[in-house]
C-alpha cells in the first residue's frame, strides 16, 4: 500500500508540474467538472483516496502525514456532497475568475504537496 501511496504522490506532482506549466488546463478541467453532475465524481475520487491513504498509512516512513492527507481527502469529498454541484460550482466559477498567477501558485502548492506525500510514503 504505500507503494500505491508513493504512486499517487508522482501522479499528483506530474499534474502540479501540468497546471504549472500550462494553467488553462487546470480551467478546463474545472469546466468539465462543473457540468450536470460531474463533480460528485471528484467527490468519490478524494474519498477513494482517502480510503488508499488511511488503510495505507501504517505501512508509509512517516505515518502522521499520510493520516493527514487521508483525513483532508476524506472532508473534502464529504464536502463535495454536502454543498452538492450548485455552490461547489460557484466556487469554481470564483476561482476561473482569479489571475493566472494564483493559478501558478496553486499549482506550486499542490506540486509540494505532493512531494511531501512521496517523501513520507
Amino acid at each position: 500500500m504505500g507503494t500505491v501511496i508513493k504512486i499517487i504522490g508522482v501522479i499528483i506532482v506530474s499534474i502540479a508540474i501540468v497546471f504549472l506549466v500550462k494553467p488553462q488546463v487546470m480551467r478546463r478541467l474545472m469546466v468539465f467538472f462543473k457540468k450536470g453532475n460531474r463533480i460528485y465524481l471528484a467527490g468519490l475520487i478524494r474519498l477513494a483516496l482517502a480510503v488508499v491513504f488511511l488503510l495505507g498509512a501504517r505501512e508509509c516512513d512517516i505515518t502522521w502525514v499520510i493520516v493527514v492527507f487521508g483525513i483532508l481527502f476524506l472532508i473534502s469529498g464529504l464536502l463535495v456532497f454536502m454543498l452538492g454541484p450548485a455552490k461547489t460550482g460557484r466556487m469554481l466559477d470564483w476561482y476561473q475568475k482569479r489571475s493566472l498567477i494564483l493559478s501558478r501558485f496553486l499549482a506550486a502548492i499542490i506540486l509540494g504537496v505532493g512531494a511531501i506525500i512521496i517523501y513520507s510514503a
